[in-house]
């Protein structure tokens, strides 16, 4: 085995090998992920139209290259034509024995931020739910004594009062439905996998949608259709893309709007877990709106459990959303700006053998 090329292979920080005359010469597998290229389609592309960065380093890498000195830069937006921009650091070194190129490695904050999210929302909601669920009977019982009390005494009452009696009953059964919303969060089960075509799960999303919150929306396919057969629970998938997809109605706030629904197969996405595990993912999936984008003030917090961009949102969408596709051991991103959203689940292909099972079966 080529020790050199296994190490490249194996590294999970996007790296680029950049030429004396700042030409790509190669990229590894992690950074055919980030710039959602392949490394043949970029070899001999000059490196700065295939990256963006919100500062200009052209002169600062140039000096690096002429001084032999490693170069690096912190809290950078880099991105690609091929994807939006993200939070990243950037260390930029000469590479030993090869006199004038450059090794860059590009190392994205969300990723490493998300990995600590993924871990810490179960605990996090944990304590949270567990506390809620603790309370849930307690309140419930006086809720509904509440309820009854007030509907008793508006069978007596004159019109401006009985104003009054229907608020306590509305607010009542809003408690009761946030709590249940809290139970629901708490008391998820574990992902029944099984073989899922996930235009089957996309095309149930949609057709719902459209009968009932997404109405005003008008829904585009644009599908691979040879995407193979994702591993997971059809149910729970089907629960994550419709929640997605409400939120993205909603956003639009009754004006028509688009989503679109996009999969694709990316076979270099992999991600690799703290405890130095890692698994494909190659199937992916986005769900992208023309909105007015995620508020600035919880960008970086959605997926966490209580944090709503609505106004009466109870901030467990989402973060029902992330635990569902961390049960799944995939991944989720978001993307976002005023006229584009973009969520983005990537998921495990199905093992051959159930694909087999399954076909068997029908």
């Amino acid at each position: 085995m080529n020790s050199d090329a296994s190490i490249w292979a194996s590294l999970p920080v996007p790296t680029l090998i950049i030429g004396p005359d700042d030409l790509i010469i190669d990229i590894n597998s992690a950074a055919e992920g980030f710039l959602n290229v392949s490394a043949r389609t970029v070899r001999g592309v000059p490196v700065w139209d295939q990256i963006a960065v919100n500062d200009p380093l052209e002169a600062a890498f140039q000096r690096s290259r002429d001084s032999g000195t490693p170069l690096f830069v912190n809290d950078v937006d880099v991105g690609s034509g091929e994807r939006a921009p993200m939070q990243s650091d950037l260390q930029v070194a000469p590479l030993v024995g090869s006199d004038g190129h450059m090794i860059l490695m590009i190392s994205p904050r969300e990723l490493a931020g998300r990995m600590t999210q993924n871990h810490s929302v179960k605990s996090a909601a944990k304590s949270a739910i567990g506390m809620a669920e603790m309370l849930a009977h307690e309140i419930k019982n006086p809720l509904a004594g509440i309820t009854g009390a007030a509907q008793l005494l508006s069978m007596n009452l004159g019109a401006e009062d009985l104003e009054l009696t229907d608020l306590i009953v509305e607010e009542s059964r809003r408690i009761v439905k946030l709590l249940g919303q809290v139970e629901q969060f708490g008391n998820l089960s574990s992902p029944d996998f099984q073989p899922v075509n996930i235009h089957d799960v996309l095309d149930r999303a949609r057709r719902s949608a459209l009968l009932g919150f997404g109405a005003h929306m008008k829904v585009v396919e644009d599908y691979d259709p040879s995407l193979p057969m994702a591993w997971g629970d059809p149910d729970q998938l089907l629960q994550v893309v419709l929640n997605l997809i409400r939120n993205a109605s909603e956003a639009s706030k009754g004006k028509p709007g688009t989503i679109r629904l996009h999969s694709y197969f990316e076979h270099s996405f992999r991600l690799r877990r703290s405890d130095g595990s890692g698994q494909s993912l190659p199937l992916q999936i986005e769900i992208i709106d023309d909105g007015p984008g995620l508020p600035e003030a919880i960008k970086g917090d959605v997926f966490e459990p209580f944090v709503s961009g609505r106004e009466n949102g109870t901030g467990l969408g989402l973060a029902l959303v992330s635990k569902i596709i961390s049960d799944h051991g995939g991944w989720i991103s978001v993307t976002s700006v005023p006229g584009q959203t973009v969520f983005r689940i990537s998921l495990a292909r199905a093992p051959r053998d159930a694909v087999q099972q399954s076909l068997r079966e029908e």
